[in-house]
């Protein structure tokens, strides 16, 4: 399914910062109606609650780890006038966000996950290959960074990082080539990890650039995203009422084979076998809403390039009680971050 964001942009007092990925089809799917509570668990720079809000008198809690978003959406909470609440937190714990801020159930969660254009774009921040800047890469202001993750890793824990997060098929020619660089000084900039990557994955014109997928893993890792992720789907599955719709939009084949496969999960009662008894069986708690994922239009590519590998799935709650189990079955399997940093 293709949809376009058709510039719509929705506004609260004034011009939107940026129109969101697949924004349009991301607000029906929310089913946005007056009197609702609606999480973005992935505030950014507002462009999702700007839409919500705009689209019914309803109310929206905002989510993110990121310090600087929370201070950037300070105009937008008094714009709002009581309909917007910003909390500072991962967006794992959007259900116990929820409820501090009063509510116990919610009408919708919306999900953009990877990182936003805001971050991208602050070569301080340490995210893009495009500027020179620290390598930090952390998307809140706490714990090991990437710079970290470079020096202290071990060549085979590299490889796989890059190889698995990144899928970077010279994962382990450029974990050789980080250990070596290394030895000889630190690496510490945006730029020098860049050049390092590029000595040895090679690309034509047109292609992305070579240290893409690097870039890419190092990010995923530091913030623990895939973790993040099933945790977050989770919590949504905990907080949303019955007809309530979770709407996730990914822009990595990691992440949306997660959200696909947790909703897959909670949504199927597979057959048992006529020669066995039939098994007990959990009623699912979700109810697919999109059969393929959406994916943007050619005019919404046209207009922004970071949309192009975007996919948006969309499910709504049934009226089954929450799942215990914690989904970590979906995630792949890598040392965690203080292993590989105490070097295991």
């Amino acid at each position: 399914m293709t949809a376009g964001g058709d510039g719509f942009a929705a506004v609260v007092s004034g011009g939107a910062p940026h129109v969101p990925v697949l924004g349009r089809p991301a607000i029906d799917f929310l089913n946005v109606h007056d009197g609702g509570v609606y999480i973005d668990a992935t505030f950014g720079a507002g462009g999702y609650t700007r839409a919500i809000l705009a689209a019914a008198n309803c109310k929206v809690i905002g989510i993110d780890r990121d310090q600087t978003a929370i201070a950037l959406g300070a105009d937008l909470v008094q714009a709002a006038s009581g309909r917007l609440t910003l909390i500072e937190e991962r967006f794992s714990n959007l259900d116990s966000a929820a409820h501090d801020a009063g509510f116990d159930a919610v009408d919708g969660v919306v999900l953009d996950l990877g990182v936003s254009s805001m971050q991208l774009d602050r070569a301080e921040r340490g995210f893009s290959f495009r500027f020179d800047g620290p390598l930090d890469m952390r998307m809140g202001g706490e714990g090991a960074n990437a710079a970290d993750v470079v020096a202290g890793a071990s060549e085979r824990d590299l490889a796989n990082i890059i190889f698995i997060l990144g899928e970077e098929r010279h994962s382990r020619g450029v974990a050789r080539a980080i250990v070596k660089a290394r030895a000889q000084s630190p690496i510490l900039t945006t730029r020098s990890l860049a050049d390092i990557v590029a000595s040895v994955v090679r690309s034509r014109p047109g292609d992305i650039h070579p240290a893409t997928r690097t870039f890419q893993a190092l990010r995923i890792f530091v913030n623990d995203e895939l973790d993040e992720l099933v945790a977050a789907l989770a919590a949504a599955e905990r907080i949303l009422r019955p007809s309530g719709r979770l709407v996730a939009v990914s822009f990595h084949s990691l992440e949306d084979r997660i959200v696909k496969s947790f909703l897959a999960g909670r949504g199927e009662i597979r057959a048992g076998s006529r020669h066995a008894p039939e098994p007990e069986r959990p009623a699912p708690t979700f109810r697919a809403l999109t059969k393929r994922p959406v994916v943007p239009d050619a005019d919404e590519t046209a207009r922004n390039p970071r949309a192009r590998s975007a996919k948006l799935r969309a499910a709504e709650r049934t009226e089954a009680p929450a799942r215990a189990d914690d989904a970590s079955e979906l995630l792949p399997r890598l040392p965690s971050l203080a292993d590989v940093l105490k070097g295991r």
